[in-house]
């Protein structure tokens, strides 16, 4: 054989060797398809199924109608109106500068809206549209649908929005919705409650809207529609409708709110008034307040400043969270307490000319009706200092704040509102906690008698005053205070009664209350207040509370000469008709001075509002 054979066979077993090995790459490469056919064909068959079903269905949530906040003769504190707003989508919009700049010259855009865009745009991490701006005018929805043609990802929408009619007379008790945040969606993911959420894009931040978030937002429903590969609807698949949230009636007045908020003209201060018969709250006010819609779309940097940094802090519920020494309005409370130990009797007198010694130190009562003959109700009447501090010396802090503590003072009340304070009881393990040297942890007796006067640590908010008070009008029943007395379902228009609750009982003796609620009308009638009631059409019981902002240090105390910050705070305490009280209630007016001189006028003021404009329950629009 020649070397050209040769060299032919050659190449013949090399092309036949290379095609054998292509063979098999391709049997093992068909081998390899197969399988993968095999694996998306049969075992994940039904996975994949699903998956391609996903992408030719979407779920589009349905936003449910968040329920009303009515007061209790059915005027509107929160309700829903519809507005139209300039929706932005971020994803569809390649230049979102220049189109919010285009759009300006369209619709009026502050910088302020921009601003408060883009930080929602951070806060919702690019999900869906954004508005740029709410509440367009008909001329501007007209303007922009002339140009909506140039303004791709840009949508007018009609939307339902949060109105607060009352403003500011009901906003502390009220609260006010707030956009969801990263904080919201991780607690809402970490209550299961992020599907429920999908479209919504407020959530109750304070007061009864967020008190009441999970009734108030109601039941999210989907459509189910079936799109194409453009990601557009084609049809309708399936619908569950949304369900409303449910509309809440409560206990407030919101006439009487107006006119407290008006009284206070601007001073700063809190008003607390309840029902002793079921422990609703007629009135809650805080002075200054604030328009709850500013935070609906987020506050300005402004807004901000003016509210959160101001000296008069209009944000900060004082009915509810401020906490003040009390005063003389807590010798009622003193009182009950030495006819409860056996310390004193009602007619028990005692002659100590207007003075106490106590370690050397002479404290002094110049008011003439607390020189002698000085017994449980006039040391009541007249708010006689000596009285109280003899009492106070006799019991002991131990015996104190045993008593106080069982009225339920230095503790909540369980009010159905977020943020209640609980004050500060003082007592020997008190003082231990709060303070960390060995010396200051010991118990004096001074800081008893200041104690006993409601002076000291003592330190309460008006909430807790007028439901002390309630819990004395009661004989030792203890009613928890509420907000809300019914809900309504909108659909059905099913109302359920919220009925008041009995949190505990205190024994106390019927004969020693009515002492005690005898020397508070006398208060009125002769007393501390006498000036302030004189000529009331109705009876009442109250006592004044003249509380201590600095210590005077031996200095002779002048509020005229006294800057007005560092002027006591002025107290009153009140419970009306006296028979058969129907109202009890506790005022404070920060830096006031003397409680009979500015407290108990003011209350007097609210008293005849509310006694010439109250509705008996059963009466047109009672409750």
């Amino acid at each position: 054989m020649t070397d050209s054979g040769l060299d032919g066979e050659a190449v013949v077993g090399r092309t036949r060797r290379r095609l054998a090995v292509l063979a098999v790459l391709i049997l093992a490469g068909f081998s390899v398809l197969l399988g993968r056919l095999h694996q998306l064909q049969v075992r994940e068959h039904a996975r994949f199924q699903t998956l391609a079903e996903d992408n030719r269905q979407a779920f589009v949530p349905i936003v449910p109608h968040r329920g009303q906040i009515l007061d209790i003769h059915g005027e509107a504190l929160a309700r829903n109106v519809r507005a139209y707003t300039l929706e932005i989508d971020p994803a569809q919009v390649r230049d979102l500068d220049g189109t919010i700049d285009r759009l300006s010259k369209i619709v009026t855009i502050e910088e302020s809206d921009r601003k408060r865009f883009l930080r929602q745009m951070r806060d919702q991490r690019g999900l869906g549209s954004i508005a740029i701006r709410q509440h367009l005018t008909d001329e501007e929805v007209a303007r922009f649908v002339a140009w909506k043609f140039a303004f791709p990802g840009v949508e007018v929408q009609a939307r339902l929005f949060r109105e607060y009619p009352q403003g500011e007379a009901t906003a502390h008790v009220v609260g006010y919705l707030g956009r969801i945040n990263e904080q919201d969606l991780e607690r809402l993911e970490g209550e299961g409650l992020t599907g429920a959420y999908r479209g919504t894009d407020y959530t109750g931040k304070e007061g009864i809207e967020a008190q009441y978030e999970a009734l108030l937002h109601g039941t999210t429903g989907w459509e189910r529609l079936e799109v194409n590969a453009a990601g557009r609807a084609v049809r309708r698949l399936d619908r569950r409708e949304a369900v409303s949230g449910k509309d809440l009636v409560l206990t407030i007045d919101a006439r009487l709110q107006r006119f407290v908020l008006d009284a206070f003209a601007g001073r700063r201060g809190a008003f607390v008034a309840l029902d002793p018969r079921d422990g609703a709250v007629i009135a809650m006010v805080s002075s200054p307040s604030f328009d709850p819609k500013l935070f609906l779309d987020g506050l300005t940097q402004a807004d901000w400043e003016r509210l959160a940094l101001s000296e008069d802090r209009p944000l900060f519920n004082r009915a509810l969270r401020g906490t003040y020494p009390p005063g003389s309005t807590f010798k009622p409370f003193m009182a009950m307490l030495g006819l409860t130990s056996g310390k004193r009797q009602p007619g028990q007198r005692f002659d100590r000319q207007g003075m106490f010694e106590y370690s050397g130190v002479k404290l002094y009562d110049k008011k003439s009706s607390c020189q002698s003959g000085v017994d449980l109700h006039r040391a009541l009447a007249f708010s006689c200092n000596v009285y109280f501090y003899t009492l106070g010396n006799e019991l002991g802090i131990d015996a104190i704040s045993s008593f106080m503590g069982k009225l339920g003072f230095g503790q909540r009340t369980g009010i159905d509102l977020p943020g209640e304070a609980s004050g500060v009881l003082p007592s020997r393990e008190w003082k231990r906690q709060r303070f960390k040297k060995a010396s200051q942890q010991q118990w004096f007796g001074g800081e008893t008698l200041s104690t006993s006067i409601g002076q000291g640590y003592n330190a309460y908010t008006p909430l807790k005053m007028a439901h002390a008070l309630s819990i004395l009008v009661n004989g030792g029943v203890i009613r928890k205070p509420h907000v809300l007395a019914a809900t309504l379902d909108p659909a059905t228009g099913e109302r359920i009664p919220v009925a008041g609750e009995v949190a505990g009982f205190v024994k106390l003796d019927p004969a020693h209350v009515d002492a005690v609620l005898r020397a508070m009308v006398d208060g009125a009638r002769i007393g501390t207040s006498a000036r302030a009631f004189a000529g009331a059409a109705y009876s009442v019981g109250g006592k004044t509370g003249t509380a201590q902002v600095f210590s005077l240090q031996g200095r002779k105390y002048d509020p005229d000469a006294t800057d007005e910050d560092l002027r006591d705070h002025s107290w009153y305490i009140a419970f009306a008709p006296a028979d058969e009280p129907r109202i009890v209630a506790a005022i404070i007016v920060e830096n006031g001075g003397p409680g009979g001189r500015t407290a108990a006028p003011l209350m007097r003021q609210i008293f005849d509002y509310y006694f010439a404009s109250h509705v008996e329950p059963g009466e047109e629009g009672g409750r």
